[in-house]
């Protein structure tokens, strides 16, 4: 499976894309993390509602044949806010947090019974019994036996670890997993909940392009396929598609984009570690065989498979039942990047061979390459014994396409490969092909009859090109799920994407997506005469030159990209802005009638106030824990103050800035590795009496003990005198009243502008004054403004168009203008910009959020973090586009009323 978190994607009509592309790439199952603090924003409050609703998912996951592993916390980490609590728990409750104590069990209990009570209806009334399963975050060993004891005991690794900055770096493999599960739980299935399929990038990191780096299709190669020789069964990736940290959701070590370098990327395009999971994923899902096997031995222990070369590790996986053998060869030197060449010696039903048998070049490994070697492998129908001696070659698919027992073979052209195959206990036929064969798709064995076996050969780019869906074959229940409903498919070779297939008759009709122009290559049952591609007729014809079929045939065709080029549509700039400033707050005038006073002397969380006159200054002990919040400390001005300390806590890469009536003291910036600063602030002459100042904080942290993190102020004292009032705001209604109910209870904070509404869409800017947004605020001073502006989509239909906001063209900004951003689109807070720490200033916004047929308002809080003129540009970009499958996505943003 494939770790997806619905709350990164709030547009329900995208979730089936995602679904579909984890299928396409042979995964059965998809994990998903519920956020109990999403779900739950107050004490006896449950939202379930809008894109929470947890029943579009299970929907979704049906369509598409996937099996959900559901993970509903309450604690999920995930780099979240308080790793997926509900925030007010830090604050509300006294006990130690994620403990058995009884206010902690109150606390998430009535949001667990929901969760289970909704799953449970659901499975239940399917047939289906859900095991409960433990993901350890080492190997500890716990919940294994006693008290607490799960059905599926399950261990998370990590072996590349996190943060990008050095993306070449590669661990060896781990070698004790196997025996590790021997210790732990050897009598059930091996399964990791969690295995790298990416990796977070950290404040100030190098971009997540340098993750999909760290993780690339290397890593998968030889990293999951020494899993498979440790025996693991059951594996999910973390993280197949990311998505973004829209609003509040952000735990502090991350920045909005939490692209993770997956299978997908975050405007949900496929990345080049697509193809290697596909590989695999359509070679596990070809293999009932291994999902059997015994581990017999390695290099290690002495193993009846042996390597000519001691540069090679050699690890034997066998089915029992069938004497299936799957020989896992890596270098012994995991981390090597030389190229090795060497022959095996393994017994197999036709006697001990050495292998390769023609080829001088032997089994050839490059560097940082892993290889599974088959011997006695039987594949298609079992009555008619079709079975690979053995193949130094890759299979992509092994079974049935239109009755013929099929198995398709394929490797890198700078290798050479060897196989011997037999059909009903005949004699084995061996195939060589040498360093540099021909690439492209070649019938190696045309049968006779229905009895096969189809050989077909390719190179492992074309391999790539190829889609194997699952037909449904019946209306039954799962009949569109491999295994469980059918094990009939066809093979498409050339689009981006195949999403599914149906054969009705001597109809196939497929539904997929393109990005290009596309010859395909299709194995299809020989019933099938006519194809179609999302619904419009597709001409085929026979492969020239292919040799008759008994059940199958090899077809031909031309799928047209009409859109042409990205060019054909339409991308307006960004233009005719109106400003208005968004800190009057600052000002001595401004009334905080309406402001919480600040009164608090004790406190919950667990870090307690350093020092100041014993009041508790931390936001979320009044009800304000998400997002920008805003203080006002009040004093009797005599002449003698000439400065405050102020020690402020915000999550790492926070920022602050201070005002004394009005007039900018200055702001503090905390780096990629603090989230606490001390700062003393100095002014020449008091006025009237009042000091102001407002946060931009990072979300919770995640950590064991670290939940309850203290953001606010932790300590305040003037050089003379006392502060006699302390008010606070954050978002407009704090978490118990707030009226954004479609985005929820992260998306806003308390910037004057948010409290009023003025980012949904819908409220009227044309009083405000005209202002590009390039000429920053006015005459160059710190401060907030908000700018605002609309602009009109059109985007054809049937066009899955992915765009993004950029900031100052993707790049850096001068030295001194610093500045801060929050990038709000038709009501959604989508990104944060942090010119001083970075890395980030491109920030994809899917269909749902930007309206690709409509009317969009965007709109950016502009924050200059000092008196120094700051010159930002934004335009909406588009990254790509595909003809194709997604359909219509629903338009469900948060409109403006007025606020009270």
């Amino acid at each position: 499976s494939g770790e997806f978190h619905n709350f990164r994607l709030p547009v329900p009509d995208l979730r089936l894309d995602i679904f579909q592309k984890m299928v396409a790439a042979g995964l059965n199952g998809v994990s998903i993390c519920i956020h109990w603090g999403l779900a739950n924003p107050a004490p006896g409050v449950f939202d379930f509602n809008d894109w929470r609703d947890l029943q579009p998912i299970f929907k979704a996951a049906e369509q598409a044949s996937i099996f959900i592993v559901m993970r509903p916390g309450p604690y999920i980490n995930a780099e979240t806010t308080a790793g997926g609590l509900a925030l007010w728990t830090t604050s509300l409750t006294t006990s130690e947090l994620r403990t058995n104590a009884t206010d902690i069990e109150e606390s998430w209990m009535p949001y667990v019974r929901r969760i289970i009570n909704e799953l449970e209806a659901t499975y239940r009334s399917n047939g289906i019994v859900v095991p409960l399963t433990y993901n350890d975050p080492g190997e500890d060993l716990n919940f294994i036996n006693g008290t607490g004891a799960v059905d599926i005991y399950g261990l998370d690794s990590y072996p590349q670890g996190f943060g990008c900055s050095n993306p070449a770096r590669w661990s060896p493999v781990v070698t004790n997993y196997h025996s590790y599960h021997e210790e732990a739980d050897p009598g059930t299935v091996w399964y990791m909940p969690e295995f790298p399929g990416g990796s977070f990038d950290l404040w100030g990191g190098p971009g997540y392009e340098a993750c999909e780096m760290l993780t690339g299709p290397d890593f998968r190669d030889m990293f999951y396929k020494q899993n498979w020789a440790s025996n693991v069964k059951m594996t999910s990736y973390y993280i197949f598609y990311g998505g973004t940290n829209w609003g509040g959701i952000a735990a502090p070590v991350v920045y909005s984009s939490y692209d993770y370098g997956g299978s997908l990327r975050e405007n949900r395009a496929l990345s080049p570690k697509f193809d290697e999971l596909q590989r695999q994923g359509l070679f596990l899902r070809s293999s009932p065989e291994f999902r059997k096997t015994d581990w017999i031995g390695d290099s290690s222990t002495g193993v009846s498979v042996t390597s000519a070369s001691n540069a090679s590790f050699v690890t034997l996986l066998r089915n029992i039942d069938t004497g299936a053998q799957f020989v896992i060869v890596r270098q012994a030197d995991s981390t090597s990047t030389s190229n090795i060449a060497f022959n095996l010696t393994l017994s197999t039903s036709a006697g001990t061979l050495t292998i390769p048998r023609t080829l001088s070049s032997g089994i050839q490994l490059n560097g940082r390459q892993s290889k599974v070697i088959l011997a006695d492998y039987t594949f298609g129908n079992l009555v008619h014994s079709n079975k690979l001696l053995y193949s130094t070659a890759a299979v992509l698919f092994a079974g049935s396409i239109g009755g013929i027992d099929t198995v398709f073979l394929y490797g890198d052209t700078n290798q050479g490969h060897e196989f011997a195959f037999s059909s009903g206990g005949s004699p084995p036929t061996t195939v060589a092909f040498a360093p540099g064969f021909k690439t492209g798709l070649q019938v190696v064995s045309s049968p006779k009859s229905t009895a096969g076996p189809l050989v077909l050969w390719a190179d492992t780019q074309t391999a790539s090109t190829f889609f194997a869906p699952a037909v449904p074959t019946g209306a039954a229940t799962f009949t569109n799920y491999w295994q469980f409903g059918t094990n009939e498919t066809v093979f498409v070779g050339g689009p981006m994407l195949v999403r599914n297939a149906t054969v009705s008759g001597s109809r196939l009709a497929l539904c997929g997506d393109l990005n290009a122009s596309s010859p395909p290559t299709l194995m299809v049952p020989a019933s099938v005469s006519a194809v179609s591609w999302n619904g419009a007729d597709v001409p085929v014809r026979g492969v020239c030159g292919a040799a008759a079929l008994p059940g199958a045939k090899l077809l031909e065709g031309q799928l047209r990209f009409s859109l042409g080029t990205k060019g054909s549509i339409s991308v307006p700039a960004l233009a005719r802005w109106r400003f208005k400033d968004s800190l009057p707050d600052v000002q001595s005038g401004f009334d905080d009638a309406n402001w919480t006073v600040a009164d608090h002397t004790t406190t919950n969380i667990t870090t307690k106030p350093l020092f100041g006159d014993g009041r508790v200054l931390y936001g979320c002990d009044y009800g304000f824990c998400e997002n920008i919040v805003l203080w006002r400390g009040h004093f009797n001005g005599t002449g003698c103050e000439t400065s405050v300390n102020l020690t402020i806590n915000g999550g790492t890469a926070f920022g602050a800035s201070v005002f004394l009536n009005g007039i900018f003291l200055g702001t503090t910036n905390a780096s990629a590795s603090v989230d606490q600063i001390n700062t003393l602030m100095i002014w020449v002459t008091t006025s009237p009496p009042m000091a102001g100042r407002r946060a931009a904080g990072r979300g919770l942290h995640t950590d064991r003990h670290t939940e309850r993190s203290p953001r606010g102020i932790l300590g305040f004292q003037l050089n003379s005198g006392n502060f006699t009032t302390w008010k606070v705001q954050g978002k407009f209604g704090g978490y118990t009243n707030y009226p954004d109910k479609v985005g929820g209870v992260l998306n806003e904070g308390g910037l004057f502008g948010e409290r009023e509404g003025w980012h949904l869409p819908g409220f009227d800017t044309s009083s405000w004054a005209p202002r590009a947004l390039s000429s920053g605020l006015p005459n160059g001073t710190a401060g907030v403004g908000f700018f605002i502006t609309t602009l009109d989509l059109a985007v054809p239909q049937g066009v899955d168009a992915m765009f993004s906001f950029v900031f100052d063209n993707n790049t850096a900004v001068p030295a001194g203008q610093a500045y801060r951003a929050l990038l709000f689109v038709n009501g959604w807070q989508y990104g944060k910009r942090v010119t001083n720490i970075g890395p980030q200033a491109k920030f994809p916004v899917p269909s749902g959020i930007l309206d690709h047929n409509g009317k969009n308002t965007v709109a950016v809080a502009l924050w200059a973090l000092e008196n120094a003129a700051v010159s930002p540009t934004l335009e909406l970009v588009l990254n790509e586009a595909a003809e194709g499958g997604v359909g219509s996505v629903v338009v469900n943003n948060p409109a403006w009323t007025p606020r009270g």
